[in-house]
């Protein structure tokens, strides 16, 4: 079910005149002396107001769905210095845990209480545009220097010609690894293809004292495996659900094969990314699949005490000898129901400057959207970014389709009981294409 937000501004007055005609030209007279000393400009009450209101303060909210730990304080410290640029502005800055966002969003939008701004996944923009719960961005301060985007993450943006977001930051799964836990294994370079991640995590099982992987039982994490051997989700050119085809099934038997060998440790279905990052920053896992938000977040553990030790590759290539890290990354986007539009870009334009973006690239490894933002220096010179910009450049872009939103849920329901053995992997991909022919219903 589609909603539409209809948004308003301004209104109208309606005047009424009774004028007798026994008062007519007392009231001409009375007129004549109410304006004595005017500009004679009729509209000046209306311009007094309008400066009045320009002057007062509005406050927008900012719904920030980054890890509240490490991300959101630097968030915070950017928009201390919007308030102190823009003073008439205030943002009420609100951080909503990620699993949750999507849902919240669409449940405000419909209430017309959702906030002004928010931090959307790549997949959810298409999605909420679809909806009508979005602003357009073009021609807005907010879309301010557009063709200074690289045009992958720009395209999760667009809906039927329009634009409904700007990428905030960019992102790729990659391969990190303890360079002294693979050294120690007599593991001389970062393995660059699924079996050799395999020998490699088992030396480190034998020789190490460590857990060679952590695999993480979530849809999105299960991506690089179907892309490297071949598999997709679905193949929209035709409009073909192609979860379940051979390749996808192949993709998965090679995950789930690392787990059942050893080679990777058996991994907590419920909270299993918690167990892989303490574990990871523990030392007591060697290699782990995750992006470059967890950099922050991995610098703060033992084992990473000396920030060299980490290390950053490709995700090992799968059969068809192609690594197969999935493109994601977030949007900032505007409610098309906020009373405070114009406050809204200045904001967006403000946080996404290619400044600002170096700034969080610099504290906390993000990944910049904008090309001038990798000329700075404190980027071309950020090791982490510029390992990680290799692996951007060839990730696979996901569907950008309105049900993007939805793709993953039923993979991240599925993928654990192929983990548990309580389903084959045909037979728990046959269940999440089952799942995608509900909501893609004129599709193969």
């Amino acid at each position: 079910m589609q909603e539409s937000v209809h948004v308003g501004r301004g209104g109208s007055r309606g005047t009424r005149y009774l004028v007798s005609s026994g008062l007519l030209f007392a009231g001409a007279a009375l007129l004549a002396a109410g304006c004595h000393g005017s500009s004679g400009d009729g509209n000046a009450g209306e311009k007094k107001s309008a400066d009045k209101k320009e002057a007062e303060s509005v406050t927008i909210t900012w719904w920030d769905t980054s890890d509240s730990t490490n991300e959101a304080p630097k968030f915070k410290d950017l928009i201390s210095k919007f308030e102190t640029k823009y003073p008439r502005i205030k943002v009420d800055y609100q951080n909503i845990p990620f699993d949750q966002a999507r849902d919240k969003f669409k449940t405000a939008a419909q209430a017309n209480t959702a906030p002004d701004v928010m931090r959307a996944e790549v997949a959810w923009t298409p999605e909420f545009a679809s909806l009508r719960y979005l602003a357009p961005l073009d021609g807005t301060a907010a879309a301010e220097g557009i063709g200074d985007y690289l045009s992958a993450p720009l395209a999760t943006n667009h809906y039927e010609g329009k634009l409904y977001g700007v990428p905030q930051v960019t992102d790729a799964l990659a391969l990190l690894y303890n360079k002294a836990l693979l050294q120690k294994a007599g593991v001389a370079e970062p393995p660059a293809t699924m079996d050799q991640l395999k020998q490699a995590a088992l030396a480190v099982k034998a020789k190490a004292g460590a857990d060679g992987l952590y695999l993480v039982p979530k849809g999105y994490f299960l991506l690089p495996f179907i892309y490297g051997a071949g598999g997709d989700l679905l193949h929209t050119d035709q409009k073909k659900i192609s979860v379940n085809a051979p390749e996808a099934v192949k993709g998965l038997e090679v995950a789930l094969d690392l787990i059942k060998s050893g080679a990777a440790a058996k991994p907590d279905l419920n909270s299993g990314y918690n167990q892989m990052q303490a574990g990871f920053k523990d030392g007591k896992v060697a290699m782990v699949i995750n992006g470059p938000w967890s950099v922050a977040d991995d610098f703060s553990g033992k084992a990473f005490a000396d920030k060299n030790n980490l290390g950053i590759a490709p995700v090992p290539a799968g059969s068809t000898g192609k690594s197969g890290s999935p493109l994601g990354g977030h949007n900032y986007v505007a409610y098309a129901g906020s009373k405070n539009l114009d406050a809204s870009y200045q904001f967006i334009q403000f946080m996404n400057s290619a400044e600002n973006q170096a700034y969080l690239a610099k504290e906390l490894g993000l990944l910049p959207t904008r090309s001038s933002t990798y000329k700075l220096p404190e980027t071309a010179q950020n090791a982490v970014v510029s390992k990680f910009k290799s692996v951007i450049d060839k990730a696979v872009v996901r569907p950008t389709i309105p049900q993007g939103g939805q793709l993953l849920i039923s993979l991240d329901q599925q993928y654990p009981r192929a983990v548990s053995g309580d389903k084959t992997p045909q037979a728990a991909l046959d269940a999440v294409a089952s799942d995608y022919k509900q909501f893609l219903k004129d599709w193969n």
